[in-house]
């Protein structure tokens, strides 16, 4: 039975651009959605900020003890979602987190574990699919038969202590592969790395299931424009651009809280949650593999 006027306490749990974002979204629900049963209580920081736009700052054993606090956004940086998404299971709260949920696929399905086990709703968001460039691609790339294919990814610096892995912290790049032409293989994957330079360069190569090869290129360095590049050619021709789309009138973090609250209201069909899940810890099993064949030592032939 779905309970219309049931209301869900919330906290964030990080106050970086992406908790600021969940903190300005869950004060302005869009009207007559989802989201309007959402009820934002605080949030939690490491800095010290006493109020965000009347959101106060509470202490994290506070959070996880609090009984009107049902479920926990955790926008924390990425090294530590992992130990967040546990605490917060464990103290029965429902989660929300941003990709990627961990940083090994090993915690990835022990925590999706868990929440199961204590029937509490587990939301990776992955805004990537909800972007309408990715919407129209998908269209595009709809019922056409793939020869080859490479998405290039290039972005600014990031800290791979917080960040983790090139293959964990651009999953986003991986979902989107997943997402639009079905379970890949890894048949091989380097990096290529300039430490002085600050410069990283991972180069993994899949096939689909019907053994047609993909290319993904993680790019990164100082001063390098955050821009993807696609080149899909199929049996009637190549897409080399992203197709035109417009700007989406609902921003991405709302689509992405009034999907969490609509699963919280038993809203999602089963079939839907199921295929989620999948699409997730693929992803993150793929992302470990490709780490373990980045971080193999050169074999050396003599």
């Amino acid at each position: 039975m779905e309970e219309i006027n049931k209301m869900f306490g919330t906290v964030v749990v990080g106050v970086g651009i992406a908790g600021l974002a969940r903190i300005r979204d869950l004060m302005n629900p869009m009207p007559s959605s989802p989201s309007e049963h959402l009820k934002l209580l605080g949030f939690v920081s490491r800095r010290s900020f006493g109020s965000i736009n009347e959101a106060k700052q509470i202490s994290l054993e506070d959070a996880l003890r609090s009984m009107e606090i049902h479920a926990a956004f955790i926008s924390t940086e990425n090294r530590s979602h992992e130990e967040t998404i546990r605490m917060f299971l464990e103290a029965g709260k429902h989660v929300l987190v941003e990709y990627p949920m961990a940083l090994s696929a090993k915690a990835a399905h022990e925590l999706w574990e868990m929440a199961e086990q204590k029937d509490k709703v587990l939301h990776v968001e992955h805004i990537e699919l909800l972007t309408e460039e990715y919407k129209q691609l998908k269209k595009e790339v709809a019922g056409k038969d793939l020869v080859k294919g490479t998405l290039h990814f290039t972005g600014s610096v990031l800290d791979e202590k917080k960040a983790g892995f090139p293959a964990f912290s651009g999953i986003a790049r991986l979902t989107w592969l997943i997402d639009l032409f079905g379970d890949l293989t890894v048949t091989s994957a380097t990096r290529e790395e300039q430490k002085d330079k600050n410069y990283s360069r991972m180069t993994v190569h899949f096939q689909t299931a019907n053994k047609k090869p993909l290319t993904w290129i993680e790019e990164r360095g100082p001063g390098m424009r955050r821009e993807k590049k696609i080149n899909f050619c199929f049996t009637s021709g190549c897409l080399e651009n992203f197709p035109q789309a417009p700007r989406s009138a609902v921003g991405l973090f709302m689509q992405d809280q009034n999907l969490f609250a609509k699963k919280l209201l038993g809203q999602v069909s089963k079939e839907e949650l199921a295929a989620e899940k999948w699409r997730i810890l693929r992803c993150l099993d793929l992302a470990e593999t490709i780490q373990q064949h980045c971080e193999q030592p050169e074999k050396i032939c003599s």
